[in-house]
């Protein structure tokens, strides 16, 4: 082990991968943490089994002598007995978004599944660092760099800024670094469907069938695209959908008619679990359903434009899409019933029925 000298630190060259630890022959627990961009001074010690590390700070705002005198510091306090009190050093990346997705209120398994692909796809290379290693300079340039895909890229960094204030309700951390971040702008295209006789000629060409309802599911629900394709038999009743877990955080009763179970027939029995199954997809439900030229967002946003066009207020078609009211009131005190809702599923799914010329439209 070499002497942790001022040469030492300014000479000893950045690794290709990973972090490479350098201790201090003199000050035992003192140790220089050398990564491909930083390099870091901690106090590291055993205490009960644990290893216990301090931040002592970054080389060269803390020189090779200040951080020799606080380490000494800490030695001496942890000889006696201090040491158990001193706070455990900030957990990696990993960790911490872990401890963030097991919280019980967090909103859903779809989200926790967001979470972790973005992180492994975008962030892998952090995965291993303490949390306070990774500073304001390292976020905002990789969110430079995803700036071919805005959204991902605000997306991502909006995800880590959410692990990093959970981390700091228990560890001394400071604000999180993404506050030097400038978000790109995002502009939904905001299209809906507008040729219905295009879209059905579209439908019916699918290849698969299955994909085919999906899609049909969606014009006349307003669904999220996750929350279909996750839809099981167990939650379709005779005058209610049932989500037990959506974006929201909350669980959701969407009103139906017979209409919704003739569009679900030809999917009927193929599975006892999934409205949409796949034989293919490890979870056993579809997962990408076949691509077509009006996203499901699109659906969404046409049965909620067909809807106020229709003449449903527009506070009754947010409570259809499941958002969450605006006011006070809204959000603590209405709860409309199935019943009360039933009347505008019935007006919005008759006027899309009637833009696609299946009946109508006088009647």
């Amino acid at each position: 082990m070499p002497k942790l000298t001022e040469t030492f630190a300014r000479k000893v060259p950045p690794t290709k991968q990973g972090t490479a630890k350098h201790w201090d022959n003199e000050v035992k627990g003192l140790v220089l943490f050398v990564g491909k961009k930083s390099k870091t001074w901690y106090f590291q010690k055993d205490v009960g089994g644990q290893t216990r590390r301090i931040l002592i700070g970054r080389y060269p705002v803390i020189s090779a002598d200040a951080a020799r005198q606080t380490a000494l510091g800490y030695a001496l306090e942890w000889g006696r007995g201090a040491g158990k009190k001193v706070q455990i050093g900030a957990p990696t990346l990993r960790v911490a978004m872990e401890a963030y997705l097991a919280r019980p209120k967090l909103r859903s398994d779809t989200h926790k599944i967001s979470v972790r692909q973005q992180f492994e796809l975008h962030l892998k290379d952090w995965l291993r660092l303490p949390l306070d290693e990774i500073t304001k300079a390292m976020v905002a340039e990789r969110h430079r760099s995803m700036a071919a895909t805005p959204s991902a890229a605000n997306h991502t960094l909006k995800y880590f800024r959410s692990v990093w204030n959970h981390a700091r309700r228990i560890y001394d951390l400071p604000e999180s670094p993404t506050m030097a971040i400038e978000w790109f702008e995002e502009r939904p295209n905001g299209s809906i469907i507008s040729d219905f006789r295009a879209w059905r000629r579209t439908i019916d060409e699918l290849y698969n069938p299955i994909h085919a309802v999906f899609y049909e599911l969606l014009l006349f629900t307003g669904l999220r695209k996750t929350e279909a394709l996750t839809l099981q038999w167990k939650h379709v009743h005779e005058d209610h959908l049932h989500l037990p877990m959506t974006k929201n955080g909350r669980s959701f009763d969407l009103p139906i008619l017979q209409l919704h179970h003739e569009i679900l027939a030809p999917v009927q029995g193929l599975h006892r679990t999934w409205v949409f199954p796949s034989p293919k997809s490890p979870s056993g439900h579809v997962e990408g359903p076949q691509r077509i030229k009006w996203s499901p967002h699109a659906h969404r946003r046409t049965f909620a434009t067909v809807a106020m066009e229709a003449g449903v207020l527009e506070e009754v078609v947010g409570r259809l899409l499941n958002h969450t009211p605006q006011s006070i009131t809204g959000q603590r005190y209405t709860k409309p019933s199935l019943d009360a809702l039933r009347p505008a599923m019935e007006t919005t799914c008759k006027a899309l029925q009637a833009r696609l010329g299946s009946i109508d439209v006088t009647s």
